[in-house]
């Protein structure tokens, strides 16, 4: 490696190199780059051609593959005598981006991270901290004593900064082995997505041309794909490998660092770090130069913008860690730019989705082994479906930082506040690129609808019916459905059927043949695939709903457009947490989905209400139910875990230990009662699950846990329940109500529904759907709180909290906070 130049760059032959410098810088006009497509299988450089119609726009990949031996046997071998010998593509040697895999990769980068001023330092600085501690212990050492136990100590930790960049840096070394793994990869996935895996020509050329640039500027591109599969790593690599980019270094969970397969994904790009490293500040350093040493030479970088897969289908907040490492690079001038490229992967199946539902559940999640991997390797002989994978249009991270500093005034990106709003509005920008771009997969169409519908089940002429309108009403809202290739809507019903035959079944001794959801819970993970089109139209449904589930005459069930502003506000600010929303003033949104609605003749209103259309009416609500019934879900789940909050109530008004003020009670102090975060949140769910087999909750996937967590998070900003953490991992947080929301007893001791608890309660209540179970309010507290009763008792109670109160307490007017 030349001196002064941070690109690594092996010493090639003549005959084995990729793209010279020369050949790495292809015209960045559109017209004149070529894109490559696919022709009997191979890889060939074929003109864009007409983007307008569907077909020249979509690519199948896996198109020519055989998966089987026996379905066709001289293609089969052909196939494998191809990858061995490296033919075509699969050389993988002209490649866009910085060099990789060749002899000495690893170990030149892993110099580079050992040696680098950052981590040399940290070393000589915990030295440094060692010996002054023992110099504390021991006031009679003479300095030589002193500077050979630090030179010690330094050895020491040298040797731990190697075993930690052994086990982190990928083991990118080898073009032969990556060849073979590609081949069994390919093979796995062209049996388990039998119908292929297909991309938009459109959109790689974007990211082709973006590629070169990036290249001829030792420039990285940042990919920021959604996460719903553990499948997800080896299709974005498995995709770069085939249309010729250099592949990403993978970020992955250290989870997934299994003896063998641990072995396989390092080999193929991923390394592995700690989901957090706590106070390891060798660990962080060394963590954040061996990122650096990548973004500086160019190297392209995969993490998963949302941390890790969602259990749900919908996107999760954005987790920032590795793109704060790489905003940080930017600012520091390490490197001058990137390039953030968002990724949508959509499945026709997802094949973890039943283990998601035994998680979301509650149940402890399984610690993957290398024997889950090989026990589930009876799924490669199913047949799920097809994958789609989109991109995004790619842009400069040192652009979108410039654009912030103009669009936000005072913006200061190396101010710590000010980083993290930037980081923040990146994230949630890359996931509105995400949902953007995402394709709703037929089986999505088909669970969304059976999922949406009244009663236990629906015709088959109905269901046809219903997915031809969901399919119409997501493109009219910019969305993008899956090609149906000339195939009628009752075809691709029938396909998705096949797909999901264990979630939906089929009664067929009937008139009609009737499909009915068996799973429910698993079938909502592809409902809120089309979640993010229609959160507007649902908000603006359940709070007219306020007023419909009132019945009486038409003019009874008219809604105020003030209140209904009042009502949208409120629930997107509960559910902030859940959804990506769509930039501007709110009032604007609002405005612009009520224009939306009309046209659909779903509602109708002027200046001063909203109700809805005769139209609408006499087709039986059909359409402004289904807006409900994808939120209501939701809605129940913030219910749940507002009123789980009654079991924290104080058994007694009992002397305080607490100095707090509770300012709902004559200004008494009241006692502050702590439960451990993870047990209540455990004994939340099983409230929950208590609630729906009573009939008092309507859906059983509002007791799911990653949604409780997201409406406990939010009560926290709220002010309405306070959090003790650690910056030790080993100690377990810690849940208390503020003091302005602890309930009251009566003088029999039971809990009042009553006081700011209650109201929320109720708040949220008002939106939830109506049942037998819940039409009387009376009787429904009554039995709600003798069940919160139940709940159990703090694992730690009545705990002094001083310290915690060194900091201002949230507690405060909820309304005003939402």
């Amino acid at each position: 490696m030349k001196e002064g130049n941070s690109k690594v760059e092996p010493p090639f032959s003549s005959n084995d190199s990729p793209m010279s410098g020369e050949e790495s810088k292809v015209p960045l006009n559109s017209n004149s780059s070529p894109l490559p497509a696919l022709i009997g299988g191979d890889l060939v450089l074929e003109p864009i051609g007409d983007m307008g119609s569907v077909n020249a726009e979509e690519r199948n990949l896996t198109e020519h593959h055989s998966a089987h031996f026996r379905e066709d046997p001289v293609r089969f071998m052909m196939q494998m005598g191809a990858f061995y010998q490296g033919t075509g593509w699969r050389s993988y040697r002209n490649y866009i981006g910085t060099r990789i895999f060749y002899e000495g990769y690893t170990e030149e980068l892993k110099e580079r991270v050992l040696n680098s001023e950052r981590v040399l330092y940290m070393i000589a600085y915990l030295a440094e901290k060692q010996v002054n501690l023992l110099s504390q212990t021991l006031p009679n050492a003479t300095p030589k004593m002193i500077a050979k136990r630090k030179k010690k100590f330094e050895k020491e930790l040298q040797i731990v900064a190697n075993g930690m960049v052994d086990k982190l840096i990928a083991d990118l070394n080898s073009i032969r082995f990556l060849r073979i793994f590609v081949y069994f990869v390919n093979n796995i996935l062209v049996r388990m997505y039998h119908q292929g895996i297909h991309i938009s020509e459109r959109e790689f050329h974007e990211l082709r041309r973006v590629a070169i640039h990036a290249a001829q500027n030792s420039q990285s591109l940042i990919i920021l794909p959604c996460h719903k599969s553990h499948v997800d790593y080896i299709v974005i690599s498995y995709i770069f490998y085939r249309l010729g980019l250099a592949l990403p270094h993978i970020t992955a969970g250290d989870n997934l660092d299994m003896p063998i397969i641990g072995t396989l994904f390092k080999r193929s790009g991923a390394f592995f770090i700690r989901r957090s490293w706590g106070e390891d500040q060798l660990y962080g350093s060394i963590v954040k130069e061996y990122l650096e040493c990548l973004l500086e030479s160019g190297h392209n970088l995969e993490c998963f913008i949302e941390g890790t897969r969602s259990r749900t289908g919908k996107l999760l907040p954005p987790k920032l860690g590795i793109l704060k490492i790489v905003l940080e690079c930017i600012l520091s001038g390490r490197t001058k730019d990137c390039w953030i490229v968002p990724v949508s992967l959509q499945y026709d199946k997802v094949i973890e989705t039943e283990t998601y539902v035994h998680e979301l559940l509650g149940n402890p999640k399984e610690k993957e082994t290398l024997w889950s991997v090989v026990t589930n390797s009876r799924l490669v002989q199913l047949k799920w479906g097809r994958i789609d994978v989109r991109f995004a249009k790619p842009y400069s991270l040192l652009s979108f930082i410039e654009d912030q500093k103009k669009r936000r005034l005072y913006l200061d990106p190396m101010s710590e506040t000010q980083k993290i709003t930037l980081l923040r509005a990146l994230g949630y920008q890359v996931l509105s690129d995400i949902n953007s771009v995402s394709v709703v997969m037929p089986t999505a169409l088909v669970g969304t609808v059976i999922l949406t519908l009244r009663g236990r089940g629906v015709g088959r002429n109905e269901l046809i019916r219903r997915v031809d309108w969901l399919k119409t009403a997501i493109l009219a809202k910019g969305g993008r459905v899956k090609d149906f290739c000339g195939m009628s809507t009752a075809e691709i019903v029938d396909r998705a059927m096949a797909v999901l035959k264990d979630l939906i079944k089929e009664r067929k001794d009937l008139l009609e043949p009737v499909f009915y959801a068996e799973k429910r819970f698993e079938l909502s993970f592809y409902r809120n695939q089309v979640m993010h089109l229609f959160v507007s139209e649902a908000m603006i449904s359940v709070a007219m709903y306020t007023k419909i589930k009132q019945g009486g005459a038409k003019p009874a069930q008219r809604l105020d457009m003030d209140t209904l502003l009042k009502e949208v506000e409120f629930l997107s600010q509960l559910l902030k947490g859940e959804f990506v929303y769509n930039p501007g003033v709110i009032k604007n949104n609002l405005y612009n989905t009520l224009v939306g609605l009309k046209n659909d003749h779903v509602i109708d209103y002027d200046d001063k209400y909203v109700e809805l259309s005769d139209a609408e009416r006499a087709i039986g609500r059909e359409n402004y139910d289904f807006y409900c019934f994808l939120i209501w879900p939701f809605i129940e789940t913030y219910w749940l875990a507002a009123v789980s909050l009654f079991s924290m109530t104080p058994n007694n008004p009992p002397q305080p230990t607490t100095p707090v003020v509770n300012k709902t009670t004559n200004n008494q102090p009241a006692p502050i009662t702590w439960f451990n975060e993870r047990d209540f949140l455990n004994k939340s769910q099983l409230f929950g699950k208590t609630l729906y087999y009573q009939g008092d909750i309507s859906y059983f996937e509002a007791v799911n846990k990653e949604t409780l967590k997201n409406a406990f998070i939010l009560l926290e900003d709220a002010g309405v329940i306070m959090v003790k953490r650690s910056r030790n991992v080993k100690i377990q947080p810690t849940i208390a109500l503020a003091p302005e929301f602890v309930p009251t007893r009566n003088s029999d001791g039971i809990i009042e529904a009553k006081g700011e608890l209650w109201n929320l309660v109720e708040k949220i209540g008002k939106f939830r759907r109506e049942g037998k179970n819940r039409r009387d309010n009376a009787t429904v507290s009554l039995r709600v709180l003798k069940l919160a009763e139940m709940v159990g008792t703090p694992t730690t109670a009545d705990v002094d909290v001083m310290n915690l109160m060194n900091k201002p307490s949230k507690a405060g007017k909820l309304e005003a906070k939402l």
